[in-house]
């Protein structure tokens, strides 16, 4: 059995479409400078609202990778 340490980040990612983009968009910027990312955790949902609609989603997560 291997065991792994993992160190985790956490990032808030936006999107004006939905919370997956959101998602998906922290975990791509991420991946340009982090190798090893194994799992994720939304920790915290927001938005912003105009004109009484929901105009931006924003996304915290835990990003937990591996160490070398």
């Amino acid at each position: 059995m291997s065991h792994h340490t993992y160190k985790h980040i956490e990032l808030t990612g936006t999107s004006q479409q939905g919370l997956e983009e959101a998602i998906n968009s922290a975990i791509a910027k991420a991946s340009e400078s982090l190798h090893g990312m194994r799992w994720f955790e939304v920790t915290e949902t927001r938005g912003h609202i105009e004109h009484g609609r929901v105009a931006h989603w924003q996304v915290t997560l835990k990003i937990g990778f591996t160490l070398d």
